[in-house]
């Protein structure tokens, strides 16, 4: 089972979690902030509405409901 860090935390998923799920199940709801200051979190789940960007090793702006967890991959919100 991969292993990945979410925000400084450690988490192990099952093979096939994408990384929206990953984060959701560790109790974050906050993926970003609006140009405004709103959190933002993850609507439609398949890469339309954009408001899941996650940075994911080091890449901003990644789409977290289409990425799948892969083993040591480091995951920020924000």
């Amino acid at each position: 089972m991969p292993a990945i860090t979410i925000n400084g935390a450690r988490v192990t998923v099952t093979e096939k979690t994408s990384v929206a799920a990953a984060i959701l199940q560790q109790g974050e709801f906050c993926f970003r902030h609006s140009v405004t200051g709103e959190p933002r979190a993850a609507l439609c789940g398949m890469g339309i509405c954009y408001e899941c960007r996650v940075t994911i090793d080091g890449v901003p702006h990644v789409l977290s409901c289409q990425s799948l967890c892969a083993d040591g991959m480091v995951v920020t919100t924000g």
